[in-house]
């Protein structure tokens, strides 16, 4: 019988160990693998959606929901343009950049929840991130993928980014870096239609973006230094680093502080207040395998 993509959704579902998404597998877990609850979740979709694709009874999903079902499946690249021909969608060009954050950074990131990671693709659109991030500038989760991009809220609602509070940085150096770093993207993705729209929207609505843009600068954003003035602790000085994966599109920000500092002191006051694990807990122990 042919594959459909509900048949490949339970069997990519089935062999996914919670704790490689950050789950806690507790003993008495009915389900080997993920349960259609966290995909959900995971995917931002509704539970009831992912049972309609299981089924077979949604059969029309989007680009951005397939895309989104791969990455909470932590597919590889065959393996993610197989669910968008399931889906009867092209998969996405050479030339257009990627949403797909590899199977390897994903289970990095469930490794890393102690400290504030996210994941961004070479537009800048936010894609995963840690608890210790959402606990240090607050849970993006309530907002769409358009307000997720960094750039359009870095040039068009201030400073603060995607954050939720104010954060303190050398702005002009900052801003000029992120503007090099997306002439860099679409050198590179010369075929992305959303990131030739970006960059139009951005210097139609943007003075500034314009100005830069115009100069020509050149380059990738790499580091930063930032304060974040959160409403728990006060102000916060980070390090901002963003790592490169070789092979993808995808980004690492992570911000870490000196050991022993004040700094280090209130990510550690957010850590335990928010419920964030700490670095070495000892691991979930799985309950015994049976279907959902």
């Amino acid at each position: 019988m042919d594959e459909t993509l509900g048949k490949a959704l339970r069997r990519w579902r089935d062999r996914l160990s919670p704790v490689d998404v950050g789950r806690t597998a507790v003993r008495g877990r009915r389900a080997a693998g993920l349960r259609r609850e966290e995909l959900a979740e995971l995917a931002g979709l509704s539970v009831d959606y992912v049972v309609r694709l299981e089924q077979g009874r949604a059969t029309s999903p989007s680009a951005q929901v397939v895309a989104g079902l791969a990455r909470a499946l932590q597919l590889d690249p065959a393996e993610r343009d197989h669910a968008y021909r399931l889906a009867g969608l092209l998969p996405p060009r050479e030339g257009t950049i990627s949403t797909h954050v590899p199977a390897g950074v994903q289970r990095m990131l469930a490794r890393l929840e102690e400290f504030p990671v996210a994941v961004f693709s070479a537009d800048w659109t936010l894609l995963s991130w840690t608890s210790a991030w959402a606990a240090l500038l607050g849970d993006p989760s309530a907002r769409t993928r358009a307000e997720r991009n960094l750039l359009r809220a870095v040039f068009t609602t201030g400073h603060s980014g995607l954050a939720a509070w104010p954060v303190l940085h050398d702005g002009d150096a900052l801003n000029r870096a992120f503007v090099a770093d997306l002439r860099t993207a679409l050198v590179d993705h010369p075929r992305d239609r959303g990131l030739i729209d970006l960059v139009a929207d951005l210097r139609s609505t943007s003075a500034e973006f314009a100005r830069l843009w115009d100069e020509g600068a050149v380059g990738r954003h790499v580091s930063a230094r930032k304060t974040i003035v959160h409403p728990q602790v006060g102000e916060v000085t980070c390090d901002c680093d963003v790592l490169t994966v070789p092979g993808c599109d995808v980004r690492l920000v992570v911000y870490t502080v000196a050991a022993g500092s004040a700094d280090a002191e209130k990510l550690e006051f957010l850590r335990v207040t928010n419920g964030v694990p700490a670095a070495g807990s000892p691991p979930p122990v799985p309950g015994p395998s049976s279907t959902p």
